[in-house]
């Protein structure tokens, strides 16, 4: 949010921080979830310019919005990882100057033990349905949307990188956004309610993900490659969305419209006249395309488990400082 300048106000941040914090929920996101129970701070935004920035457990170099390729968010892949190497490259430039905020700098030795973690191609995929394209018409833009992040995970390992944490993506055509948006009838749903073409899409996205971490897994014999299976760990919140106590799971907790989505366009969450579910409420989607902390917070801890990653490494255990 800070890198585009925009302010994202309440109710976003009541649940936990108390306050608007920049997060597309209504408290933490699975990356603080992940960071909490890792025991580590909390990653400070590399775009975020407010005093009191602290790098000394990562940097997070993600944008709201961004792709792969520059779209009306500036931010590609490939920039979000320049970015990286110019906060290295100055990392390395001011650690020997030391002064108070030294001690926030990470070390060469952190740089080369670090976790890169990458998150990307949801907007790939989900955008050109909003522009009415096809599930063909999508489908054929897959391998260049691969190609974009082997690209970005190889410029990674040539400077340095080792151990990579790979999470695809969820199942877009639950979201509540996109059925409120592109649903025309009930004959375009699978068996969960969601939007069967866009799930296929996601599903597809997803097969060549774990078919290129397979590959670079057999090229870059020095590196760690975990593939994380976001989708299978979303699809089981909402098919099973009563054992985990979540109602309505289709359905966004700020919105607009009511049943059964919840979601109307230009009267998203935190605009006037647009309110939230009760505190304390169940929901799954916070704003009809974020979870909600009460989500969020049992994506990473199946994250943390091992149990959908391929191999089945912990993230733990490749965060040994």
């Amino acid at each position: 949010m800070a890198g585009l300048g925009l302010y994202l106000g309440p109710p976003s941040g009541r649940q936990f921080f108390h306050r608007p914090t920049g997060r597309f929920c209504d408290g933490r996101l699975y990356i603080d979830f992940v960071c909490e129970r890792l025991k580590m701070s909390y990653l400070t935004p590399y775009l975020e310019s407010s005093p009191g920035s602290n790098f000394t457990h990562g940097v997070n170099f993600a944008v709201a919005g961004a792709a792969t390729e520059s779209t009306a968010i500036p931010f590609p892949l490939s920039t979000q990882v320049l970015q990286f190497l110019h906060f290295k490259n100055r990392t390395r430039e001011l650690r020997p100057q030391g002064g108070s905020g030294s001690g926030s700098l990470l070390s060469e030795k952190e740089f080369q033990n670090a976790v890169y973690s990458i998150d990307i191609g949801q907007n790939d995929v989900s955008t050109p349905f909003s522009a009415n394209l096809s599930y063909a018409e999508v489908v054929v833009k897959i391998p260049s949307i691969l190609s974009r992040i082997r690209a970005a995970i190889e410029l990674l390992h040539q400077n340095g990188g080792r151990q990579f944490w790979i999470y695809n993506t969820g199942p877009l055509g639950c979201l509540p956004q996109k059925l409120a948006l592109l649903k025309k009838d009930d004959s375009e749903l699978d068996p969960l309610g969601c939007l069967a073409d866009l799930n296929s899409a996601a599903k597809a996205f997803n097969a060549g993900l774990s078919e290129l971490c397979d590959l670079l897994r057999s090229e870059f014999k020095n590196a760690t490659i975990v593939y994380t299976d976001v989708y299978a760990i979303k699809q089981d919140l909402i098919a099973n969305h009563t054992k985990y106590g979540f109602e309505n799971p289709l359905m966004a907790c700020c919105g607009y419209g009511g049943p059964p989505y919840n979601y109307k366009f230009r009267m998203t969450c935190g605009e006037p006249m647009v309110t939230a579910c009760a505190e304390g409420s169940r929901y799954i989607s916070w704003d009809g395309v974020h979870n909600t902390e009460a989500a969020n917070s049992i994506i990473a801890s199946k994250i943390l488990s091992a149990k959908y990653s391929r191999p089945q490494i912990k993230l733990k255990g490749l965060c040994k400082g």
